[in-house]
């Protein structure tokens, strides 16, 4: 049997109690959600104060499985894997402590924590002596030091039950989905809108993804991989929208007829009014950037403010006082850098001199010289799907790859999960050459294998092979085939 206790994040403690329950419900709900497409049995139970989780199964891969699933849901920021016992005294409690965590203090300076619920013959403080004293005694090398110790013994008694805690696992923190409004976030694929789309997440916000799209069908792709992986990691527990608008027309138009040094900014201006006039059909009260104060020249205070003035919509920027550095760090953590280092590139509005201190009038002016007509053809234009319908797409536009669960002889299977489910669980094929080439390096990389050979792209679910395959297609390399065992 494993068990975890879910700590609640600080800040929904000190909600008020209607506040507080409605939030550790939610919390609640996401964690079977979340938790139950891996055992449909488990236990979840809302005590209040922490959340309680407990499965019948002790298989390995299920426990590891339990714990990425429980740090990947917003409104956690930590829990405790622990061990269940009965007890008849404290005797019972150490010999228990001895033989789950003794090891864990050989040699070094420890104390015993206890917390306790219920009515008993002794207190927390003579639960912690005792334990503490008796792997003193037997566990080599171990000393008692109460502060600064090296290793920090955690046990909890409630009633008749004894929990020992053997590990502890740090969450997302933030808040439970969707404890806030909705938000819709835009999406170019970069660190920053992957990281702020992240960041608005974990505060509670059901976000839903707008693609600009300015590069053709390769960038879409990689945009909605980008979108479907955060989704997927952070918050699958609630449907989103994927939405995607042709912005090139736009770009033209911005390119044919507007002052070159006030390009950048117009072209933010006109994302704007698209993205608030989406925002208000789906019912959605704010808009989400990954902007960082003087990072780019349109993204000066001065610019900012120009750029704010065209809408009423709320314009969220979670980023805006993140160095470059950190939001990578950020990406990195997430898992999403790999993927924005290898996004396509495409060409937009790229200005020789562009103004770092627009002034309104003179961006007004500019504007009257633009055709509105293309804005408003772009946006009545604007493909609105479910993001778990990315998956499907892909398969409807890849008719041309076939599938397979046979393989020939001598095929090769491109193995493009992450290097972490790579390690997890290896691909191996009696008689078949497997090559491991992550999704993300398959742009740059497919092209120096031998091209002489066919190839199948394999990937957990299918999702992620079926949409490089079109990728790889539309550059041209027709020998690649789609492996479902």
């Amino acid at each position: 049997m494993l068990k975890f206790i879910v700590k609640l994040h600080p800040e929904i403690a000190i909600k008020s109690r209607s506040v507080r329950k409605r939030f550790t419900k939610l919390l609640e709900n996401n964690i079977k959600i979340v938790l139950r497409k891996l055992d449909e049995k488990v236990q979840v139970q809302n005590n209040w104060d922490n959340i309680s989780v407990v499965t019948k199964s002790d298989d390995a891969q299920m426990r590891i499985d339990f714990i990425d699933g429980l740090q990947r849901i917003p409104g956690i920021v930590q829990f405790i894997e622990v061990t269940e016992t009965n007890y008849e005294n404290l005797h019972d409690i150490y010999e228990k402590a001895l033989d789950l965590i003794g090891h864990t203090v050989v040699n070094k300076a420890f104390c015993v924590r206890c917390k306790r619920q219920g009515k008993h013959d002794f207190t927390s403080t003579d639960v912690e002596r005792y334990v503490g004293g008796g792997l003193n005694q037997h566990v080599e090398g171990a000393s008692v030091r109460l502060k600064n110790p090296e290793v920090t013994i955690r046990l909890e008694i409630k009633d008749d039950k004894a929990y020992i805690v053997t590990q502890t696992h740090y969450g997302m923190s933030g808040f439970p989905l969707p404890t806030q409004e909705d938000v819709l976030s835009l999406m170019s694929g970069g660190f920053d809108s992957g990281v702020a789309s992240y960041q608005m997440i974990r505060k509670g916000a059901r976000t839903h993804f707008l693609f600009f799209n300015l590069g053709g069908a390769a960038h879409e792709i990689g945009v909605k991989q980008a979108s479907y992986y955060i989704w997927k990691q952070f918050s699958s527990t609630h449907k989103v929208k994927f939405i995607s608008v042709d912005f090139e027309p736009v770009v033209a138009e911005i390119l044919e007829n507007v002052e070159n040094s006030q390009m950048g900014v117009i072209l933010k201006r006109m994302m704007m009014r698209a993205g608030s006039q989406i925002a208000e059909k789906l019912g959605i009260q704010a808009l989400v950037t990954g902007e960082s104060l003087g990072q780019v020249s349109s993204q000066t205070l001065a610019n900012l403010s120009v750029i704010d003035r065209v809408t009423e919509t709320l314009i969220l920027r979670p980023l805006i006082q993140h160095d470059k550095q950190e939001i990578i760090d950020i990406a990195r953590k997430i898992g999403t850098a790999e993927m924005a280092e290898t996004m396509p590139e495409y060409c937009g509005v790229i200005s020789k001199k562009p103004t770092v201190k627009a002034k309104i009038e003179v961006v007004k002016a500019e504007e009257q010289k633009f055709d509105f007509d293309v804005l408003n053809t772009v946006i009545k234009n604007a493909r609105v799907m479910d993001v778990r319908d990315i998956d499907l797409e892909a398969k409807q536009e890849l008719k041309e790859a076939e599938s397979v669960s046979d393989l020939p002889s001598d095929a090769v299977v491109v193995d493009i999960r992450s290097p972490e489910e790579e390690d997890a669980k290896p691909l191996e094929i009696d008689g078949i050459e497997v090559v491991h080439l992550p999704f993300f390096r398959l742009a740059t990389k497919f092209g120096d294998l031998p091209q002489d050979k066919d190839y199948y792209l394999y990937c957990a679910k299918g999702v992620m092979s079926q949409l490089q395959a079109l990728i790889l297609h539309d550059n041209g390399f027709a020998n690649v085939k789609v492996y479902r065992p």
